[in-house]
């Protein structure tokens, strides 16, 4: 029987050797590959952190001692070393979700997988425990990536405000959060890196004792010794590491330390615990460790998979970035022609598409890090300098730029275009990363343009068109593969009539947004009475032709594929109440509730937003 097979709780951890340890860690190693393979997801995050979350696990006291995961796709190994090791199903509907989860375990904090959130998590657990006279840590783990986002130092600098406050943050350093990571802490990082993580503390420590011998010997004053050893002592740090930015603010800093020498970790993890504060332990790790594939690759160093072969790592399915593909080979094209145009990323270039556009133009690429408040407001800056900057994220990760939405980007006016890829319906990634609240937030912004296109060709127009308007822009689209080309019957003002068929000329209004609009006309071909599909292409403002259509309609049907609350049907049936327009109006999209992780087509199926559910509102309505 395995090491592994005899874990079933962190407890367990305890009774084992370093060299048990780390057999233990070869076998999660391997388990890792082999199961992540089969199933897709979070790959090189999790092989970089075996020997890290064993050590945690080891001093630290789970679910007593809260340990919180920044973002949380690097806790495989943290599920494995607290009992959960079925992965048959992992990301899929049924079985085990790709981040922590609180219906799966106690040992289970945050479930949320946006970045910079887990120290401010940490402080008010720790909070808590000081005020209910518990003894116990708050643990958490974040990544140097994650250290180029705002939330992580507002959170920095209430954690030191209290020397008791019982907190260690785990710095995992490896160098990059999905792609390496970017600004001013890079420069304070590099140095480390390149000292391989050797016993910089231990060997720091005893080379102050031996100066301070040698100068006693030689006889120096006490004072002089005193100068001398701490001219030493910032000398030091100036080279390893500038432990300043942490005892600035009354941190305790422990590191540089080897994230995989299992003896160095338990060490370290041993006398933070200790402290009596916070503290923080700078740890060094290897995304994608001992997985040679993962090593090799240095776009990501395998940091999300689709399914592939584990002796080789190539995968086993084709590539699903269709949507993202387009966007990339359109805004490198409409770059060559705009020298104003200027792609700006939140840490996620490659995902989101941006980069042809840096390999060409390197200097009209902007990577802000895990940053998106600011990425927002330097684009505001940036348009107002002349530029057409495009911001491209993910949809859900646009939730955090909301304020600087509003008011840096709308209020001012300033011709930024937003691209959200991943919009809508994710899927496997679960509640936290389904794109679904972006359509309501815009709808609630003031003089914001909003594109959703239905097909690869819409998404080249819509992205040409936007980078001319005066004002703000948002294009989103869906993640995956692209739907086949659906082309317009005939264009009635500014919108697309799909499909119609009007003998009583009061037809139902259907009008479909985005990919959606291929399920409304599969659903409008079964149906036996009078309907006309739309899609507006732009969703916001409403357009004045889709009321028109309206007013001659004998009902309206609308489905989009985010929040059916206050999304773009409450935003068209807001306009035809002011028109006083009074027909039957019916919405479909995605309900107000977080969704578990399944496959795509599932959720759109409970969702009511397929061809079927669709064609059985057409019935009820006629």
């Amino acid at each position: 029987m395995s090491l592994l097979d005899n874990i079933h709780e962190p407890s367990d951890l305890r009774r084992l050797s370093d060299a048990q340890l780390n057999e233990l860690a070869t076998e999660i190693r391997q388990f890792l590959v082999e199961n992540v393979a089969r199933t897709g997801g979070h790959l090189g995050p999790n092989l970089g952190v075996v020997e890290l979350t064993i050590a945690i696990h080891k001093v630290f006291s789970s679910p007593a001692d809260a340990i919180i995961f920044d973002t949380g796709h690097q806790a495989y190994v943290h599920k494995l070393l607290t009992g959960r090791k079925d992965f048959t199903l992992l990301r899929h509907e049924g079985g085990l979700s790709g981040y922590p989860s609180r219906a799966e375990s106690a040992h289970d904090v945050v479930e949320n997988s946006h970045a910079t959130t887990a120290l401010s998590w940490a402080d008010g657990i720790a909070r808590g425990f000081q005020l209910s006279g518990k003894k116990n840590h708050a643990v958490a783990v974040i990544g140097d990536g994650a250290m180029t986002g705002g939330m992580a130092w507002e959170a920095l600098n209430n954690i030191a405000e209290d020397p008791q406050r019982p907190v260690v943050i785990v710095l995992n350093d490896n160098g990059r959060s999905y792609a390496p990571t970017v600004g001013g802490i890079v420069r304070r990082l590099e140095p480390v890196r390149r000292l391989d993580a050797v016993r910089v503390h231990r060997n720091y420590e005893k080379f102050l004792g031996w100066g301070k011998r040698t100068l006693q010997r030689a006889g120096t004053p006490g004072h002089l010794a005193y100068e001398t050893l701490h001219g030493i002592k910032r000398g030091m740090k100036d080279v390893l590491f500038d432990s300043g930015i942490f005892d600035s603010l009354g941190l305790k800093y422990i590191g540089p330390v080897n994230g995989h020498d299992i003896h160095d970790l338990n060490e370290a993890m041993q006398m933070a615990k200790n402290f009596g504060g916070p503290v923080v332990v700078h740890v060094i790790t290897e995304k994608g460790r001992g997985y040679r594939p993962a090593e090799q690759n240095k776009d990501d160093h395998f940091h999300a998979v689709g399914k592939i072969h584990p002796e080789t790592g190539l995968p086993i399915e084709p590539s699903r970035f269709g949507w993202t593909s387009v966007f990339a080979e359109e805004i490198t094209e409409i770059a060559r022609e705009d020298s104003r145009i200027v792609g700006v990323t939140a840490a996620m270039l490659l995902p989101v598409g941006l980069g042809p556009l840096q390999k060409e133009f390197p200097q009209r690429v902007i990577d802000v890090g895990i940053a998106e408040q600011h990425a927002m407001t330097m684009c505001a800056g940036l348009a107002h300098a002349g530029f057409h900057p495009v911001l491209a994220l993910y949809a859900t990760f646009m939730n955090r730029a909301f304020d600087q939405l509003i008011m840096d980007v709308a209020l001012h006016g300033e011709p930024v275009t937003i691209c959200l890829d991943r919009a809508g319906i994710t899927g496997d990634d679960g509640a936290s990363h389904n794109g679904m609240w972006d359509l309501a937030i815009s709808a609630m912004v003031p003089g914001l343009t909003v594109g959703i296109p239905r097909d690869g060709d819409r998404l080249r127009e819509l992205l040409r068109q936007s980078v001319l308007l005066d004002g703000p822009s948002l294009i989103r689209y869906p993640k995956g593969s692209l739907p086949p080309a659906l082309p317009a019957v005939r264009q009635e003002g500014d919108v697309d009539v799909l499909f119609e068929r009007n003998e009583s000329g009061k037809p139902i209004l259907a009008i479909g947004f985005g990919p959606f609009a291929h399920e409304l006309v599969a659903a409008a071909r079964e149906f036996e009475g009078d309907v006309v599909v739309l899609d507006p292409r732009w969703a916001l403002p409403v357009s004045q032709t889709v009321v028109a259509m309206a007013r001659q309609a004998r009902a309206v049907l609308v489905v989009e594929d985010g929040l059916v609350h206050g999304g773009i049907g409450t935003e068209i049936r807001t306009a035809l109440d002011h028109e006083g327009i009074d027909i039957p109006f019916v919405s479909h999209g995605i309900g107000k509730h977080f969704i578990s992780h399944a496959a795509r087509n599932k959720i759109v199926q409970s969702e009511h937003a397929d061809a079927k559910s669709l064609l059985e509102s057409l019935k009820a309505i006629d």
